[in-house]
């Protein structure tokens, strides 16, 4: 019944904007699910897209991606950051897929992505007790 209220708060245009992020996250989540990350990379990324976002623009894009991630069954780091990034590309605007490995796991390999756009971390949280791995950029 939570939810119901919030989702009545919203703006109409927050809700559509909330709709498309749901829209993003599933089929990215399905193209890496039938597909390879770098096939899912090539098609989500512009290279046109240079210009910083704003930082209510990455506000933005770290409210509806998280959102709708909680509404996609198996939505990883990895398929919100990929989400993340076709948001601010389609307008314009670079990031990059950030990946590591955790640190002191022993022989347990634990991965994470983030999203990052400048100096910020978009999606996925801190960078802190990870190995940095590779940058994919827009």
């Amino acid at each position: 019944m939570r939810n119901w209220s919030r989702l009545r708060s919203l703006s109409g245009r927050e809700v559509l904007f909330l709709a498309r992020c749901l829209t993003v996250v599933s089929a990215v989540r399905l193209a890496l699910t039938l597909s390879s990350y770098r096939r899912v990379r090539s098609l989500v990324t512009r290279q046109d897209a240079r210009r910083d976002a704003s930082i209510a623009d990455l506000r933005r894009v770290a409210w509806g991606v998280a959102a709708a991630a909680r509404l996609v069954p198996g939505a990883s780091c990895l398929t919100q950051a990929l989400a993340g990034q076709y948001l601010l590309a389609r307008q314009g605007n670079a990031s990059k897929i950030s990946i590591g490995i955790e640190k002191g796991t022993g022989s347990d390999l634990k991965a994470h992505a983030w999203l990052m756009s400048g100096n910020h971390i978009v999606l996925g949280g801190s960078i802190n007790g990870f190995a940095h791995l590779v940058d994919h950029g827009s």
